[in-house]
This record gives structure tokens, C-alpha cells and sequence, in this order.
């Protein structure tokens, strides 16, 4: 017996052996997190030096992503949650990366 899929191309998964995929998958990217941060935090004794890497890490560890609007001027406005969250306030230098989601005006055709 064969199982069709929506498509029609003859390929179907039992529900059950996604899950059990998905769950699988989750595991080892967990264990790969874990595996990672105790290299490279130095988790334990004797933590390798790593060039400055720890330091970066620790960097990153600290860093937001939201999306804001540009506001007159191209200014752009930190959420009130990610300021708490890293600590930062007025007169603070931060380090910024635009990244433009989508525009607006004419090119919304």
C-alpha cells in the first residue's frame, strides 16, 4: 500500500515519525548549544584560551533584534524592553545593523 500526500507525488510521513524527527532534531541542536557555551564560556576547569572568542561571545550574549520604524531625520528608536534587557540609556554609544524589512510608498504595488 502507498500513502499519496496532497501534492500527489507518493510521499507521506506518518505523522508520528515527523514528531518523533522534529523532537530528534531539537535535541541535538540543544546538546550542540550546550557542547558550544561549555567550550567556549569555559564551563568547568582549565577553559581554553580562544583569542578573545569568549569575549566576543560574551558580546553577543547582549545584543537585541526588533524591528522599528525611520523617523524624521532617520532616526530610530530602541523599544523600552530591549534598553532594560541590555542595560543602555541616553547618551549611550551603541553599535547598530540595519537590515531593511520592508519599504514603503511607491514599491508597495
Amino acid at each position: 500500500m502507498t500513502d499519496t500526500n496532497e501534492d500527489g507525488d507518493g510521499l507521506m510521513w506518518p505523522p508520528n515519525m515527523l514528531k518523533a524527527m522534529q523532537e530528534t532534531s531539537e535535541q541535538a541542536t540543544k546538546k550542540q548549544q550546550e557542547a558550544l557555551q561549555s567550550l567556549f564560556m569555559g564551563a568547568g576547569t582549565g577553559s581554553p584560551d580562544l583569542n578573545g572568542i569568549t569575549e566576543e561571545l560574551g558580546a553577543m550574549s547582549r545584543m537585541a533584534t526588533f524591528k522599528t520604524r525611520i523617523q524624521s531625520g532617520g532616526r530610530i528608536s530602541i523599544p523600552d524592553a530591549e534598553r532594560e534587557a541590555l542595560d543602555i540609556g541616553e547618551g549611550d554609544i551603541v553599535q547598530t545593523v540595519v537590515v531593511p524589512v520592508k519599504r514603503t510608498g511607491e514599491d508597495d504595488e
